[in-house]
């Protein structure tokens, strides 16, 4: 066998969506990258080979999907991509070459595929030497040798060999009281799946399966048991099998046995399922993997370990990284095997049940996780990211998703690559370097629940900010129209859409101005008499307060709702300053449940104005998919201005934190940065709109969002002349950075927006100067 030998200063292994993105983040960083891969392609759980689709926190939060390269490879996948993302099995090999040209155009990335991990090197003093891999149909040895070490395997492989404490199994409610956790600790673990793919050959086509496959004779297997087969080309996450089963020495078997009842499941569809049997009719099956998907194995022993109580209590962790928000999805030990496929029947099909205790129980979120996490406390250079972190099982229930993962590991390769450039041990950054890790990660795009950008060398943050206009807020009502072409939901999750009011209701309004004199709702109340509602106004945190009481009231009524359909009521609130109205943040006005009367969504979303509902004593969620519910506001308030964007945060929050332009003038539009004294000028970062308020799954083929800038120039004015510093023309991508020719002494900086995605007005997030 040949051997081959090469030295790196990270070295990453596992090319999934955490190893990706911690390799592309290192090497950015101008630290020598190695990364690993077992596996033909990029992606692992979301390559062609498996098809999983991208999850995390938008699932179930507006606002909340993960940004930084996560978000720049799925921008790019979604606008070159003729392919609709469905469900799982729907991923082609677009995605793969999206990332696969990412990693290539990288100059400190070396990365090789189809070469597995066997082994590892270790110095005397706790350290990582080397890993020594075996590339596949090369009859090569490699060995790699690093200076800090990644281990995205999702198997904990290098952790593993190198000696580092692990946990697989779930933990006993005993030892950490989660809410989530067994009585009794076990080795139960979620089990691995494959997928299919069918296709419509416009024509009746058999199908026979093979005297192997599983034989299905029961309705009640799939339609009393959580594992409806509702759509006729595939998609089905409990095609799963784990437990008794080991989900890593076991795979090959597991494999099998998935393919078996895949095809059973297929056969049952086509052949004998009394609902799904004529839909089938014209539909072939196209495409099985073979490729199992992992979703726990080991969990290699960290610096912290996340518990549930931290995601439901929302810990505020000083070395925060990242954050989640997918719900507590804890799969039934065994899948296919196990009397029910889910622990709660309330989260498939049309059982589906927003307001089941289960369901109540493991919504949360948005949480933030600690890097802490991410460290190895038994290997003093060893960092890990993806599903292999330091985590107990129920923790790992939302931890787990690709979203999420994504974003852990572009924390570890920023971590090490600060690490090595101040020459310390990564154990030592969370308490002495997480600021320039924190201020790094938001540079690059990643967005934080508890940090914002206090770059000393961002020059923008002492410029003074002005523009050519600036929209008010007025509210918008059931005929209001958005540019939102191309933007629809994920259609295999049921979404609650029930206008009336049979729970609380909430509407998120940012406050710009310094008086409220009234708010006025939109309802519809066809039960032949006159109603009545309670209403009721709070201060809030967030976007993402879904506290059913988040403060004392601001003013409270009972509004008289007429009968008739789509009536505005009016609500004199009369609040300035003075009485309590909180400027530059949101407040929520809520209606109390009243089920003849019901509040119909707005025709259009207002950037950073979502709705929620309530699913429980002390808990609300977001309303349907990021949706504005019909409200109005007098007078506009003036929440979208241009100082927005050096707020320090690219996303709603705790504010809009945007700036757009006056809808009713055309463009272009201009954003002006000004300085009393010339700054030198060499480098301007921009962040745009852009995949933002729902989860990959609602963006169609081919998709740009309409709110993202186009086609723009930047000028700046030196010596008393504009000069054009950069000309961009069809942008698409929401972060921007633009490395001028050469480094200007301006007093002035302009971004003027000339054309959009398709909307009317321009608008940014952010604007850095460097």
């Amino acid at each position: 066998m040949k051997q081959k030998k090469e030295i790196y200063e990270v070295v990453v292994c596992g090319g999934g969506m955490a190893g990706f993105s911690a390799a592309v983040a290192s090497a950015r960083m101008g630290r020598k990258t190695c990364l690993i891969q077992n596996r033909p392609v990029f992606g692992g759980n979301c390559s062609s080979e498996i098809g999983v689709t991208i999850h995390g926190a938008a699932a179930f939060h507006a606002y909340a999907r993960e940004t930084g390269i996560i978000s720049e490879l799925l921008i790019e996948e979604r606008s070159v991509n003729h392919a609709e993302i469905y469900e799982n099995g729907w991923i082609n090999s677009v995605w793969d070459m999206v990332m696969y040209d990412l990693a290539v155009k990288e100059k400190d990335l070396t990365f090789y595929l189809n070469t597995d991990v066997v082994d590892v090197k270790m110095t005397s003093d706790k350290k990582l030497k080397a890993v020594i891999a075996q590339i596949q149909n090369a009859e090569t040895e490699l060995t790699v040798e690093g200076e800090i070490f990644i281990d995205c395997t999702g198997d904990g492989v290098v952790a593993d060999r190198a000696g580092c404490e692990w946990r697989m199994g779930s933990e006993g409610r005993d030892e950490f009281n989660e809410p989530h956790a067994p009585e009794k600790a076990c080795n139960d673990t979620m089990g691995n799946s494959i997928h299919f793919r069918a296709k419509d050959m416009g024509r009746p086509v058999p199908f026979k399966a093979p005297d192997w496959a599983i034989k299905h004779d029961d309705p009640a297997y799939f339609y009393e048991q959580g594992r409806i087969p509702k759509d006729k080309r595939g998609g089905f996450w409990w095609l799963e099998i784990g437990v008794p089963y080991h989900t890593i020495y076991d795979n090959e078997d597991i494999r099998h046995e998935l393919t078996r009842h895949t095809l059973g499941v297929w056969d049952w569809m086509k052949n004998h399922d009394p609902i799904m049997k004529e839909e089938c009719k014209n539909y072939a099956l196209d495409w099985i993997g073979q490729v199992p998907g992992k979703r726990e194995s080991r969990r290699i022993m960290g610096e912290y370990l996340v518990t549930e109580h931290d995601i439901q209590d929302k810990t505020v962790f000083p070395d925060e990284v990242g954050f989640g928000g997918w719900f507590v999805d804890l799969h039934t030990p065994g899948g296919l095997l196990a009397e029910h496929a889910e622990a709660s029947a309330a989260t498939e099909g049309d059982e589906y049940n927003t307001f089941d205790e289960y369901m109540v129980k493991s919504y949360c979120g948005p949480y933030g996780f600690p890097l802490r996490a991410l460290i190895a406390k038994d290997v003093d250079n060893l960092m890990m990211a993806g599903r292999n972190i330091s985590t107990t099982h129920a923790a790992l229930g939302t931890l787990r998703v690709m979203g999420t993962t994504a974003i852990m590991g572009q924390a570890t390769g920023i971590a090490a690559a600060i690490a090595l450039e101040n020459r310390v041990e990564i154990k030592s950054v969370p308490n002495n370097f997480i600021n320039e890790v924190q201020q790094q990660l938001l540079k690059d795009g990643c967005f934080l629940l508890n940090s914002k950008n206090t770059d000393v060398k961002d020059l923008a943050l002492k410029a003074k900010i002005t523009a050519s206009s600036q929209e008010l807020l007025y509210g918008a009502g059931p005929e209001t129209k958005g540019a939102h072409a191309g933007l629809t939901i994920w259609k295999d999750q049921p979404q609650y859409q029930n206008e009336f009011l049979e729970t609380q209701k909430g509407q998120i309004i940012g406050v710009g101005s310094d008086r409220l004199d009234s708010v006025s709702v939109c309802l519809s109340n066809e039960s032949g008499e006159v109603q009545e509602v309670k209403a009721i106004l709070y201060s809030v945190d967030d976007i993402w307060d879904y506290r059913v009481a988040p403060s004392d009231a601001l003013a409270e009524t009972t509004l008289e709702v007429p009968i008739g359909k789509n009536m505005w009521v009016d609500w004199e609130v009369n609040l300035n300053g003075n009485n309590g109205l909180p400027l530059n943040s949101y407040i929520r006005v809520d209606l109390c449940a009243n089920t003849n009367v019901s509040w119909p969504e707005a025709g259009c979303i207002l950037p950073g104005h979502t709705a929620m509902y309530q699913i429980g004593e002390n808990k609300m969620r977001r309303y349907y998919n990021g949706s504005t519910l019909s409200f109005k506001v007098s007078p506009g308030q003036d929440c979208y201005k241009p100082e927005n964007v050096t707020s320090g945060v690219t996303r709603p929050h705790k504010y809009t934190n945007v700036w757009i332009s006056d809808s009713n003038l055309p463009l272009d539009q201009w954003l002006k940065l000004s300085w009393d004294e010339p700054q030198k000028v060499s480098q301007v970062e921009l962040t745009f709109p852009g995949h933002l308020l729902r989860e990959y799954h609602a963006y169609a083929p081919f998709y740009r969002d309409p709110q993202c800038p186009k086609d723009y120039v930047v000028k700046g004015l030196e010596n008393g002349e504009w000069i054009t510093l950069a000309n961009v023309e069809d942008n698409y991508q929401r972060q921007n950075k633009l490395k001028l020719l050469r480094t200007y002494d301006l007093t002035e900086l302009k971004v003027v927006v000339k054309s959009t995605n398709g909307e009317e007005s321009a608008q940014v997030y952010e604007i850095r100067i460097y």
